[in-house]
């Protein structure tokens, strides 16, 4: 796990030390190891440089004065071979191809046996040096054979290209830069925000999404204008003046039948122990995130058996016992210690706890929103920021974390209401009368509102009235979604959107910055795309069924995890009170947030009816706590990124 920046000029040079400024930015994404390449195409040079706490003696980069039309700066987080060997940016034998990466090839060691027999030697033990010589071997088909995350960019001098890709998934991050001039490139918006000669600004659509529907991650395009970033699946190719983007992965309509359900239960079981023995490969100290819920408990579970039987991973790197790590709250309603008791119990590991508090949140923000390089959606983020801080406090470097299982398997609950939708619109009676009980049995809701909430789906919906945002900004900006279907069930096109666009991208930006602002790298099981590939292939009531979320995942873990959790129907992750949290502690500081002088000039709000909403929030008449903390949260990125303020002051 790493950062890396890069600039390709295509008609000028640029000095020495405007690299090494963007490349400081990323420390905490790498702090072992910093490496420098600079290219003079002209001159036909390429140059390696050691920076001040790089892990290899070589010439410094300080030392560096002549100009060059492409640089290339890595920071390294060192998980696979600690030794020098990893140092980046990596070349092949005869240095016609330079790489800097960021993240993990789970099946590297399986590629590596798959290349010598074909001539390829390697030095290191290493997944970076895989990547070089897979790229050698195929070409960008190497994509198609790696299993892990990753976002790289390989310089290739024979073919004069330079060849960028980010995972499948979308689990590392991959942003750009290009005017036509140059071609700009980061692991983090903020290390192009470094560029001496560019203008930060607001990109006002995207602010817009995410005020009027709490969106992020869902374009390319980012909160700052002219900055991009690949989407999940995709690679660039640069030659000459031509910034190429094309799609090399996404998931395809294939359906699975077996005869029996043992069968479907029995190949998902086989994926998902899989996926944990790959993310089990490590040369440094490993831990699991436990929330209590169905996910994290199954991968804790799972986890704990492949850990001590002496086959997937040397003893030392975990300890006697497993380390979990989890946030909780003295709040009962939002506390899953009750649940988390029950897999410590069961699997003997041990139990870290961490009590995110409201009177931290303001302190602690100005970091956070940092890291996050853009705003989030929710206080959660501040108690997954906590649980991270909190394992490298306890001197875990590697996490596994349960993300993505909500997006495959139906985790949430609207996915009940696109059953009801479609056997409403089919007119198939009998489904939507079973669908129905399950969904009232198993969630305790009445009857009329599961139906409404089902019928909804079928008819068209009224443009959505935002009370709070200003007039000028509304028409501007305002604008509803839509989706061509991908897939013939209702179902599984919500799957995919949630998948590719809604929600997991924003989750997986949260994780991957909260866990880099600490030094750690976190791997997440369920999104191995072979279980990614099966599990959109699998019938609907192997996802959901009459009430009951998540059903194969269930029924592979029967006699894995406790019986209560694999039962549970409800969920909370790693949550915070913060609806009670805006009524109390920190009313006084949001009041003067959404009152500041900053806060009316951004043209965003209708200043007077975002007052009035919050006082109605404090007072229980309505529940506005998401609403409230975009307007918040938004308002102090301005201030860290626009306004260059250390403190949120008014």
């Amino acid at each position: 796990m790493c950062g890396f920046v890069g600039i390709h000029s295509l008609n000028g040079v640029f000095r020495p030390p405007l690299i090494q400024k963007m490349t400081d930015v990323l420390w905490h994404r790498g702090p072992d190891d910093q490496g420098f390449l600079a290219v003079n195409s002209k001159l036909g040079e390429a140059i390696p440089f050691s920076g001040k706490e790089s892990q290899i003696r070589g010439r410094s980069f300080e030392e560096f004065n002549r100009p060059a039309n492409l640089f290339l700066g890595h920071r390294r987080l060192s998980i696979i071979d600690l030794s020098p060997a990893g140092h980046q940016p990596m070349s092949n034998e005869d240095g016609s191809l330079w790489l800097v990466f960021n993240g993990e090839i789970y099946n590297y060691v399986e590629i590596r046996r798959e290349l010598e027999p074909l001539g390829h030697c390697f030095q290191s033990k290493t997944d970076t040096e895989v990547i070089l010589h897979a790229y050698e071997e195929w070409e960008t088909d190497c994509l198609r054979r790696f299993n892990g995350m990753w976002a790289f960019a390989i310089v290739d001098f024979k073919k004069k290209r330079i060849f960028c890709s980010r995972d499948r998934a979308g689990v590392k991050p991959f942003y750009y830069a290009y005017d036509g001039k140059q071609f700009c490139f980061a692991s983090e918006i903020k290390a192009l925000l470094a560029m001496d000669y560019f203008s930060a600004e607001p990109n006002e659509q995207i602010i817009a999404d995410y005020l009027f529907w709490g969106y992020i991650d869902h374009t390319r395009e980012t909160f700052f204008k002219n900055i991009y970033q690949l989407r999940p699946g995709e690679y660039i190719l640069v030659e000459a003046d031509k910034v190429i983007i094309k799609s090399y992965w996404d998931i395809e309509a294939k359906e699975i039948r077996f005869a029996k359900d043992g069968d479907y239960t029995e190949r998902f079981y086989d994926l998902l122990q899989d996926s944990i023995r790959l993310r089990l490969r490590t040369d440094v100290s490993i831990g699991t995130c436990l929330s209590g819920g169905l996910d994290s408990s199954s991968i804790v579970c799972f986890a704990n058996r492949l850990m001590f039987d002496g086959q997937n991973i040397d003893p030392r790197l975990v300890g006697e016992r497993q380390k979990t790590f989890s946030s909780c709250s003295e709040d009962p309603a939002y506390d899953e210690r009750e649940f988390i008791e029950l897999v410590i119990g069961q699997t003997g590991a041990e139990k870290n706890y961490i009590f995110p508090k409201a009177e931290d949140l303001f302190s602690e923000l100005p970091k956070l929103i940092w890291h996050q390089d853009e705003p989030f959606g929710s206080t959660s983020i501040f108690a997954q920021w906590s649980v991270m801080g909190l394992s490298k406090e306890r001197g875990v470097t590697v996490l596994l974390d349960g993300q993505g299982a909500d997006e495959l398997l139906a985790g949430y609950l609207p996915s009940f209401y696109f059953l009801i939708s479609r056997a409403w619109k089919r007119w198939e009676i009998k489904d939507l009368i079973i669908q129905l009980h399950g969904l009232w049995k198993n969630h305790f809701l009445s009857k009329n509102p599961c139906i409404a909430r089902g019928v909804k789906f079928f008819f068209p919906k009224r443009k959505r009235e935002i009370e709070w945002a200003a007039e000028d900004f509304r028409k501007k900006y305002y604008r509803g979604f839509s989706k061509t279907p991908k897939f013939e069930h209702d179902l599984d096109n919500y799957l995919y959107d949630l998948f590719r666009y809604w929600k997991l991208p924003a989750l997986l930006h949260y994780e991957d910055r909260n866990s880099m602002a600490f030094s750690l790298e976190t791997r997440l099981p369920f999104l191995d795309y072979r279980l990614i590939e099966y599990v959109f292939g699998l019938p609907p009531e192997q996802k959901i069924n009459r009430g009951v979320t998540k059903v194969i995942l269930r029924n592979t873990m029967r006699g894995i995890i406790p019986e209560r959790i694999r039962n549970r129907t409800d969920k909370m992750a790693f949550g915070t009170p913060e609806e009670i949290w805006f009524r109390s502690i920190l009313r006084n500081q949001i009041y003067e947030i959404i009152t500041s002088k900053s806060f009316a000039e951004r043209g965003y709000f209708d200043v007077h009816k975002v007052k009035k909403g919050f006082e109605e929030h404090c007072e229980g008449k309505i529940h506005l706590n998401l609403a409230i903390w975009r307007y918040v949260n938004l308002e102090l990125w301005f201030r860290i990124f626009f306004d260059r303020k250390s403190s949120f002051g008014n």
